[in-house]
């Protein structure tokens, strides 16, 4: 029988019990991202105080026990009393949604933290938060909680009393302690790699201020682990570091600036002996990984400026390959950073710009200032230098699309050939499906009998693919493992890649969990990455974990994933019980494969996701590229594979 439905039945959520509630709604998720989530909301308050002039340092402390410190020499949030709500502008900032001093162009130029909730969100997820502001030669101070309480009332953010004046104080600014709540968040352990390299990209956008990590919970040399970051070159030196790996064009990069219907345009780019681009943009500091009007503003202007200064000076033969944008960006590295008022981001977690007048304001900016640069008979040989790189990759363009459709005609050809490789599945439901790339025809062949036959296709691996990162476009059309792969996807690859015609909305890399294994990992990540990125950026791969020993003690059999949980259980076992390793997958029969590998319901999925789109593109250059030095200082210094690297998140 149907319930009764009326007024009385309606919950009115206060205050910021809506937040904890649901945090999702507030914070993308309550798994590692979502954490980290949190901690930006606070450091891009700080960082806006940097960009807009009012402070020149801002230090982050991670504590024992799941805290974080952000502290700046700004201006401080206000202490005085809200004419409206009669409580401090402390209290206002940490128990108000929707509230701050950036909803109009009074207090911040430019801002990156532009909703107004992420100070509130912070406060109603953590279980502590202290508030400190110097001021006009004073100390404030103002702690809140949440907590649930003797009648089971559930508390969030509150204060614990009104804002005090503590004491007389030399320096300025805002410094914010939290403990996020452990009962909310699946870990409450920051990643001190994660920060380090946000940090050190906020170094690069904001050359005048200084970037400090402190990590309490890790010694170096008997005190607490530190870094400092500072760049004086700005995105000049964000260019250099971005390309190392790669064998540079111009040794220094180009780099232009204006401003243009008060939107300011900063750009670095320097050229590489590498293939494709890369470029990595930023609105008012905040990486937009997903691109966006700004990035489409850069390309037009790169296309019309080079055309024009070839045609104009004769560089292109008449029998020549026209040239269009993606050879003028053959190689490119480059770095744009525009700041802005009334950004129009997609989304709370603002990953693309929107805005129509930042296309216009770059593409105006970029073809005034690169045309000059052009014509300065300082830059004459540079100049040369990369529009015969791009006729050069028009020349390489012209091969990969007579690969292409070679491709195309051996398509059906290639289908044919998956048939008895292939083990596709029967659901026809795109969204539901999965493909498993398999290392091996062993393993291929239990993981075919193992599946789920209605939802998980398998293809076997039977060599190791090229290293994309050392090829062009056309050589790897030619590899016979990569065009099974573009043919069981269905999406085309490169430019001619789309979304819409993906077969398998998981697709997932299976490989043993040995040197070998981890290699294969690596070069189908590097093919994705370079050619079919929007399969990552939208969450589409992952990697299976298969496990490394099986525990069988009366009969009865166990999995075991890394040394240390095996170790805590045999050691509560005196005897009677066998450990297999596995070397690899072939050795588990296909039961064995379904329930530890396979199985949607006990497996392990990482998903590969880009949370730094600039520290990926460099670490597939490091790891992937020809240059051995950079490799062997990466492997000196953190020698961890399995971290595949920090780009990643759990799932399942």
């Amino acid at each position: 029988m149907a319930g009764t439905y009326n007024a009385s039945d309606i919950e009115v959520l206060k205050g910021l019990e809506a937040v904890r509630r649901r945090p999702g709604m507030y914070i993308g998720s309550t798994g590692k991202p979502g954490l980290h989530h949190l901690l930006w909301e606070i450091v891009d308050n700080a960082v806006d105080e940097t960009a807009n002039g009012y402070a020149d340092q801002v230090k982050i402390t991670l504590h024992q026990g799941g805290g974080a410190t952000v502290e700046d020499n700004g201006r401080g949030i206000p202490v005085g009393i809200h004419p409206e709500l009669k409580v401090s502008g402390v209290e206002v900032v940490f128990t108000q949604l929707h509230a701050g001093g950036k909803f109009n162009d009074s207090n911040y130029e430019y801002s990156g933290g532009l909703h107004g909730v992420g100070a509130a969100v912070v406060n109603a997820l953590s279980t502590a938060l202290t508030c400190e502001v110097a001021v006009d030669g004073r100390l404030y101070r103002q702690s809140f909680a949440s907590f649930t309480d003797k009648k089971g009332v559930s508390h969030a953010g509150e204060p614990e009393a009104p804002l005090q004046q503590v004491g007389p104080v030399r320096k300025r600014g805002t410094k914010i302690t939290f403990y996020p709540d452990p009962e909310i968040f699946e870990t409450v352990e920051f990643d001190s790699h994660q920060i380090s390299r946000r940090l050190r990209e906020l170094a690069y956008l904001n050359p005048t201020g200084t970037f400090t990590l402190v990590d309490e919970r890790v010694k170096e040399d008997g005190k607490f682990k530190r870094r400092v970051y500072h760049f004086e070159g700005g995105l000049v030196d964000f260019a250099r570091y971005a390309v190392n790996g790669k064998t540079p064009v111009n040794e220094t990069p180009i780099y232009l600036e204006g401003i243009r219907d008060g939107i300011r345009v900063s750009v670095a780019m320097q050229y590489t002996d590498a293939y494709g681009e890369n470029i990595v943009s930023y609105v008012n500091n905040i990486p937009t990984p997903q691109g966006g009007t700004h990035e489409t503003g850069l390309r037009t202007a790169l296309t019309r400026v080079f055309n024009d200064f070839a045609k104009r000076n004769k560089m292109l033969k008449e029998k020549e390959t026209a040239l269009v944008g993606d050879d003028f960006r053959d190689g490119l590295t480059a770095v744009l950073s525009i700041h802005m008022k009334n950004v129009q981001f997609e989304g709370q977690t603002k990953t693309k710009l929107g805005n129509t007048e930042a296309r216009v304001a770059v593409e105006a900016v970029l073809v005034e200032k690169l045309t000059l640069w052009l014509d300065d008979i300082k830059n004459a040989e540079l100049a040369a230098a990369i529009i015969e790189k791009a006729r050069a990759a028009a020349r390489v363009r012209e091969a990969s699309r007579k690969a292409k459709e070679t491709a195309r005609r051996r398509n059906s050809l290639d289908s044919v050939q998956l048939v008895g490789k292939l083990a596709s599945c029967t659901g026809r439901k795109a969204e539901e499906n999965e493909l498993f790339l398999v290392e091996g025809d062993s393993a291929g062949g239990s993981a075919k009998q193992g599946r789920d036959r209605k939802t998980q296709a398998i293809l076997p691996l039977r060599g190791k693919p090229l290293n994309a990162e050392k090829k062009r476009l056309d050589e790897v059309l030619a590899n016979d493992e990569f065009r099974s792969i573009i043919t069981a996807l269905g999406t085309g690859i490169d430019e001619d890649f789309s979304l819409k015609n993906l077969r398998y909305h998981k697709v997932i890399i299976l490989s043993d969990a040995d040197q070998d294994g981890g290699h294969i990992r690596a070069i189908l990540l590097t093919f994705f990455f370079r050619y079919m990125r929007e399969l990552i950026t939208e969450g589409h791969v992952y990697m299976g974990v298969p496990p490394l020993y099986r525990l069988t003690v009366g009969g009865k059999s166990s999995y075991f994933y890394d040394d240390k949980s095996l170790e805590q259980a045999t050691a509560r076992l005196k005897r009677n019980y066998t450990v297999q390793r596995y070397k690899g997958l072939g050795e588990m029969n296909p039961e064995q494969l379904w329930e530890t590998t396979l199985d949607p319901n006990n497996r392990t999925l990482i998903r590969v996701s880009i949370e730094d789109a600039a520290e990926a593109d460099r670490m597939v250059t490091v790891l992937m590229g020809d240059k051995v030095e950079p490799r062997r200082d990466y492997i000196n210094e953190f020698a961890d594979f399995n971290r595949a690297d920090a780009f990643m998140q759990m799932e399942g």
